[in-house]
């Protein structure tokens, strides 16, 4: 099936509350506007300086979502036009995206990432660290950013119970953090294997890039 044909499909399948991130990252622009032009307007990106050279190149209404781990020396980038940052992993960033979305005059929106997955190589705070940031003073007296959800990554497993497990214990915690923030509006889980089971759960964002666009090749 083609780009606009995987697009359309998934779409019929979602609730209406579901926002659907397409992810773009390594795929080229000619790609990514099939997408566009199929109607897509979210684009989710890991690599700061890869979003830039495609925002520039395309139209202007597409909302860029960095969906990748954060470089704090790399914010400033991407500080004048990306429109939700989901990697958001401790307090330090979220300082930084402050200072940035600042210079450009702008309030820029973030979700915090959530360790569930068991693996050491997924990034993330804990529930408790989360809960700790939103009820700071440091953090009240940011003005230029707006945390509006969480993002979490489940554990790389052919285990569905256990996904589900993760993808819960999300659940949990955005209902926690809400008794602290009550705007908070975005639980971002689920990819190309599992969405259907995060929205089970509770997802209101999805990233999905292999099954709009095909497999990754990486050795491009």
């Amino acid at each position: 099936m083609s780009i606009q044909q995987n697009l359309h499909h998934i779409k019929s399948t979602l609730p209406e509350q579901v926002t659907l991130v397409a992810v773009s990252k390594t795929k080229p622009v000619s790609d990514i506007m099939q997408a566009y032009e199929a109607g897509q307007r979210v684009f989710g990106e890991n690599k700061i300086q890869e979003m830039v050279e495609k925002q520039e190149q395309m139209p202007k209404d597409i909302q860029w979502h960095m969906i990748g781990h954060v470089q704090r020396n790399k914010v400033k980038y991407m500080a004048s036009f990306v429109s939700l940052i989901h990697g958001v992993e401790n307090f330090k960033t979220l300082k930084e995206i402050n200072k940035q979305a600042k210079k450009h005059q702008r309030v820029i929106d973030c979700l915090l990432q959530i360790k569930i997955a068991s693996e050491d190589s997924k990034f993330g705070m804990s529930a408790n660290e989360a809960s700790g940031i939103l009820q700071s003073n440091e953090f009240s007296e940011l003005k230029n950013t707006n945390v509006i959800g969480v993002m979490g990554m489940a554990t790389f497993t052919e285990d569905k119970e256990q996904i589900k497990k993760e993808f819960t214990q999300l659940k949990t915690t955005f209902n926690h953090l809400k008794r602290f923030k009550p705007d908070l509006k975005v639980i971002s889980m689920g990819m190309s294997g599992d969405y259907p089971l995060a929205i089970a759960c509770g997802s209101n964002m999805i990233r999905v890039g292999s099954s709009i666009f095909g497999e990754r090749n990486y050795n491009e």
